[in-house]
Formats: structure tokens, C-alpha cells, sequence
């Protein structure tokens, strides 16, 4: 059964920092891509961040370049997202994916965890 469980989420201040944890299994590792998706109230899910994880290539959405990082422990079947300098429009449920294609894009991805509620308060 493949599952992907999503942890680290929370409250914190703006300016803050967080680190997510998806952890993944019922699949091979190393033969899809995660990404990282977020989904305010209201709004459309969105994707934040996503890695290769055969080659560790990644990519970013524009307004989290420079404050967040992808990146991943093979050995422990898990993808992190770290996340500095946080504010309040961050504020969302935070999903991670597993797919086939390292893109930003929720419809190519195959496998999505629960989510896990990160809130910035101003």
C-alpha cells in the first residue's frame, strides 16, 4: 500500500521557521519525484516545491525561492521541506506527492499524503 505522511506542521510567527517531514512507502523510492503542495482556504492547491529524488534536481514556486529547501534522505525514504522566514500568506495545508513527473503541477502527481496545517500568524 503506498503511503506518503506528512509532519512538522504547526503555528509559528511570521519570520519563523519550520521543517516538514514526508515520509513515503509502497513504492520505490527512487523511481518517482515529490512534491510539495499547499492549499489555502478558498483557493486553488498550488505547488510550493518539488525534487527528483534520483538526481536531487529541484524547483521552486517564485515566492518561496530563497526561503524554502527541498531535499531528501534516500536512505530513510523521506522528503523534507524546510521553511524560513515565514509569513502569514503561507499560511495553508501543506501536501506532499508522489509522481512521475517533477513539476508543479497537483494533476501529474499519482500518491498524496494527508496534509499537515502550517498557520503564520502576523
Amino acid at each position: 500500500e503506498v503511503q506518503l505522511v506528512e509532519s512538522g506542521g504547526g503555528l509559528v510567527q511570521a519570520g519563523g521557521s519550520l521543517r516538514l517531514s514526508c515520509a513515503a512507502s509502497g513504492f520505490t523510492f527512487d523511481d518517482y519525484d515529490i512534491g510539495w503542495f499547499r492549499q489555502a482556504p478558498g483557493e486553488e492547491r498550488e505547488g510550493v516545491a518539488c525534487i527528483r529524488v534520483s538526481n536531487g534536481r529541484v524547483d521552486y514556486e517564485d515566492s518561496v525561492k530563497g526561503r524554502f529547501t527541498i531535499s531528501s534522505d534516500n536512505a530513510k525514504n523521506t522528503v523534507y521541506l524546510q521553511m524560513n522566514s515565514l509569513k502569514p500568506e503561507d499560511t495553508a495545508v501543506y501536501y506532499c506527492a508522489a509522481g512521475r513527473i517533477p513539476a508543479l503541477l497537483p494533476e501529474l502527481y499519482d500518491y498524496w499524503g494527508q496534509g499537515t496545517q502550517v498557520t503564520v500568524s502576523s
